[in-house]
């Protein structure tokens, strides 16, 4: 590695008047930025690791760190900002490919904050939501033509036979984050906070821990392309089966853990050997085709005696609506669609931030495209990659969609900051780290009560919401853009998201 010819990104201080040398500091900093002088009795700062995960800040009982951005500035030029420079700066050091992680940080792919909501007033009176019933439970799976009833002495029976459902108490719920890239003690507290919160957590590709049995009924388990753990009894075990073909952060690409993260644990979970890399190839190997897919799906309904829902995740791309209109066709009940602006525990950068297409727009070209063709209630649709609040997943369930998936928010209600190092298995929050002295910081039954607080909160705030435009149901938002409008946005950009502009 060659000598780095750039500045530290932070300036970290210590107030020498008010620090008592308690070594807090050096304890909580996984980054090794602190280190204890013991002859001087002084702290060291390394500024160049500082990553501002303001943890060292939290936890100093004195309160006399501060961490502030390096005030570098280079000429003007509105091609080559100082991110730009500095990355290539990095790449001339190690001539390797950019890692990152979390979600794309580019503000002009968010549409959600030009899009504003309809609101009743005279003609159609609004909804108080908390003197009159407002139904948010939401069923996600494939929904009969037409029901058939029939008369069996004055009681009506239904003998349309239903396709298996999965029952929502808010439409929210948390997408794959897998063993590996998060450890099991975040893991268990979103299949605590999932299961008191009446929704589901997607445990991802990493297999399944054992700790998370007592948890099956609201888990979601995944068959990506490296089938890590997929076994009959895995399958089983799950609420519903998800089969990934791509996630928003990287579409068209695998994943990558390293065998350095694959304990004696994550060994067991994934079926492999333990020290040994966890290589996901770009494409599932026998999926080639829509009738591939179908295959695999007919397979695992199979499997599981038809018991259970079928989900297909797949990136949103430019041919999303085509490619949704094959799935609905293929026998899957649900079909979950990622965002460019989706995290990532790990992903180049170069992908994250330029492949695939925002989520707004994937939802509603999908939606529309359904509806054309007269198939929309044959299958639910969940949207992720980017949904940071509940006006986020009320707008997202009026482009189109039946549901959310949730990530990020839910690793930032446990403390995460949002310093994208995830990559690097440091973690100083506990959260995307296997380092057992440092995943120890997650004590399950405190965050569960975190996430679920914040379920909590918004499905409140959906209610306030949709009291607020005189609806009663989130049946009644779902794909109704009548209620949205744009401001900002291009002629084109509303009709693709089919929505009016705000004064008409």
């Amino acid at each position: 590695m060659l000598r780095s010819r750039r500045l530290p990104e932070y300036n970290v201080r210590i107030d020498t008047d008010t620090c008592t040398v308690c070594k807090a500091c050096v304890i909580q900093c996984t980054f090794d930025v602190f280190s204890y002088m013991k002859i001087e009795n002084k702290i060291s700062i390394d500024e160049s690791k500082c990553v501002d995960c303001h943890r060292c800040m939290i936890y100093c009982p004195d309160k006399s760190i501060s961490i502030t951005p390096t005030p570098i500035q280079y000429r003007p030029n509105a091609s080559w900002n100082k991110e730009s420079i500095h990355n290539i700066m990095k790449q001339a050091e190690s001539g390797g490919i950019l890692l990152t992680s979390m979600g794309c940080d580019k503000p002009n792919y968010n549409y959600f904050d030009r899009l504003l909501i309809n609101a009743s007033q005279v003609t159609n009176p609004s909804i108080d939501p908390i003197r009159e019933p407002m139904e948010v439970k939401t069923y996600l799976g494939r929904k009969p033509d037409k029901l058939t009833i029939s008369d069996n002495n004055g009681d009506s029976i239904i003998e349309t036979s239903e396709s298996p459902q999965l029952l929502l108490e808010t439409p929210i719920m948390f997408s794959a984050m897998s063993l590996g890239s998060v450890n099991i003690n975040v893991q268990e507290s979103l299949a605590m906070a999932a299961a008191s919160s009446g929704t589901y957590q997607n445990i991802g590709e990493g297999g399944l821990h054992p700790r998370l049995k007592k948890y099956a009924k609201n888990l979601i388990v995944q068959v990506a392309s490296g089938r890590y753990g997929v076994h009959k009894k895995y399958l089983d075990t799950g609420a519903a089966v998800e089969i990934k073909i791509g996630q928003g952060a990287k579409p068209g690409i695998g994943g990558h853990l390293p065998g350095e993260k694959i304990t004696k644990e994550i060994s067991e979970a994934r079926r492999i050997p333990a020290g040994t890399d966890a290589i996901s190839p770009a494409p599932q190997h026998d999926i080639y085709s829509i009738e591939d897919l179908s295959q695999l799906i007919h397979a695992i309904k199979e499997a599981t005696e038809y018991s259970k829902p079928v989900i297909v995740k797949i990136a949103a791309v430019h041919n999303s609506a085509a490619i949704a209109s094959g799935i609905a066709r293929s026998g899957a009940d649900i079909i979950a669609i990622d965002g460019m602006r989706a995290s990532t525990g790990a992903a180049p950068l170069v992908m994250r931030d330029n492949v695939g297409i925002p989520i707004e727009m994937a939802i509603a070209s999908v939606d529309t495209r359904l509806n054309q063709e007269g198939i929309r209630d044959k299958i639910s649709i969940i949207a992720g990659g980017g949904i940071r609040s509940s006006s986020d997943a009320f707008k997202i369930i009026a482009l189109g969609a039946d549901a959310c998936y949730i990530s990020t928010v839910a690793l930032i209600a446990m403390g995460c900051t949002v310093c994208q190092k995830c990559h690097t298995g440091k973690c100083p929050w506990g959260l995307t780290t296997m380092n057992p002295s440092i995943s120890i910081r997650i004590n399950p039954k405190m965050e569960s009560k975190r996430v679920a607080n914040l379920v909590r909160a918004w499905t409140l705030e959906i209610k306030d919401m949709l009291g607020g435009m005189g609806i009663n149901s989130i049946e009644s938002l779902r794909g109704n853009r009548h209620q949205l409008r744009g401001v900002g946005l291009s002629e084109q950009e509303m009709e693709i998201l089919g929505v009016r502009p705000a004064g008409i």
